[in-house]
């Protein structure tokens, strides 16, 4: 009863953690390119309207294309899931040995001897023959899939949320700090994106922070002079 607890909290937790990653590349991608549009109109119009609409429109075509694109792949992703579930379920009993063999070097690789190893790997088989060869092989659990839509509304709040930080900074501080105020909500806000994306996925924290703020500079520098070519 515990191991099925434990198996099913756990999946939970990836189902989770997929659902986070995708806010956290939503909210990059909307900082970035609402930023990079706005600093493209700001240079080359002074109309505070032109500049607001232009990047809400990308805001909204950010959030939009993130959660489509977020879903598309998601929805792969699970697919994939479940037809290498029904490929092992439907070779079951044919593959029997080789399940159980896989099974028995899956424990001794794990330190367990070779005689305890073939008695785990036999009682697991006799009692659940497809959870136990689909999570060993493939770590996958039976009944918990990737959930495409949760990626694909979380990617679009997110990438939304993002956009806005670059879109007030620009478009309601007084035009003395526009620039200033606008380039230092950006490298906060990819900052903190760096600062969750290395922590969900157990990188270098201050390597994932300084890589956002380059890169959100960059994006600033080339749109400010692609503005000035307009």
């Amino acid at each position: 009863m515990t191991t099925k607890a434990n198996k099913k909290e756990h999946q939970t937790l990836a189902e989770r953690a997929n659902t986070l990653r995708a806010g956290v590349l939503g909210a990059n991608d909307g900082i970035l390119t609402v930023v990079g549009v706005l600093f493209s109109m700001a240079v080359a119009t002074t109309s505070n309207f032109a500049i607001f609409m232009a990047g809400l429109s990308d805001l909204l075509a950010c959030a939009f294309s993130m959660a489509s694109g977020e879903y598309t792949s998601v929805s792969s992703q699970k697919d994939t899931e479940k037809a290498v579930v029904a490929d092992e379920e439907r070779h079951l009993n044919e593959r029997r040995e080789e399940n159980l063999a896989t099974v028995t070097q899956y424990y001794q690789a794990r330190g367990v001897s070779p005689q305890t190893a073939q008695e785990i790997a036999t009682e697991l088989m006799d009692k659940d023959p497809l959870g136990t060869i689909v999570r060993i092989k493939h770590d996958l659990t039976l009944g918990h899939y990737l959930n495409p839509w949760h990626a694909a509304f979380s990617s679009l709040v997110s990438a939304a949320s993002g956009g806005i930080f670059p879109l007030v900074a620009m478009t309601l501080l007084p035009s003395a700090i526009r620039w200033q105020g606008t380039i230092i909500a950006v490298i906060l806000s990819v900052a903190l994106t760096g600062f969750l994306s290395a922590k969900l996925g157990n990188g270098n924290v201050r390597v994932a922070m300084i890589r956002n703020v380059i890169i959100g500079i960059i994006t600033m520098f080339i749109h400010y002079y692609v503005g000035l070519l307009l």
